[in-house]
């Protein structure tokens, strides 16, 4: 399992004191509070204040005082280590840990390979096979298994058969 995790991306600053306006990406914006230190190209910088609004982060991070050094920060991802990020509820998984995972059938028919997740009120995954795209909804009786370790994600067939796009 990787020992960073990608949390959010800096929007632009906030205000004339060096306040970040954050996307979050992860299931709730509050999970940002249990965050002490973040990184940002690789460099620590510990968490002053986290406010939570209009369903966006508000970051005070120690290092940037101002609205130029928020500015520079502007488009960057922020990373938390593994250790210091909440552990997800049972049935939720770590976006990072399942990508790569292998989909396949409840008889064990391999579909393809998870390339991607987009969050949304179900989630929406991105299967490749054969070298194109596959988008379906982790909705419930579609996904039936999650196997992190192995990297193996279960679907039902029929389900699967029934909601899948295929873009062109």
């Amino acid at each position: 399992m990787q020992s960073e995790l990608i949390v959010g991306e800096i929007l632009k600053p906030q205000g004339i004191r060096g306040e970040l306006k954050v996307r979050a990406f992860t299931d709730s914006a509050e999970d940002f509070r249990a965050f002490k230190r973040v990184y940002l190209d690789g460099e620590e910088y510990r968490v002053l204040s986290v406010r939570v609004g209009d369903g966006a982060v508000y970051l005070g991070l120690r290092g940037v005082p101002d609205r130029n050094a928020a500015e520079l920060l502007r488009g960057k991802k922020i990373v938390v280590r593994r250790e210091d990020a909440p552990e997800p509820e049972e049935g939720t998984y770590y976006i990072v840990d399942l990508l790569g995972s292998e989909i396949v059938t409840e008889t064990g028919e391999k579909l393809g390979e998870l390339a991607d997740i987009r969050q949304a009120a179900t989630d929406i995954y991105t299967l490749i096979a054969g070298g194109k795209e596959i988008l379906f909804p982790a909705a419930k009786g579609v996904v039936l298994a999650v196997d992190v370790e192995n990297k193996r994600v279960t679907v039902d067939k029929k389900r699967f058969g029934e909601v899948a796009v295929f873009p062109d």
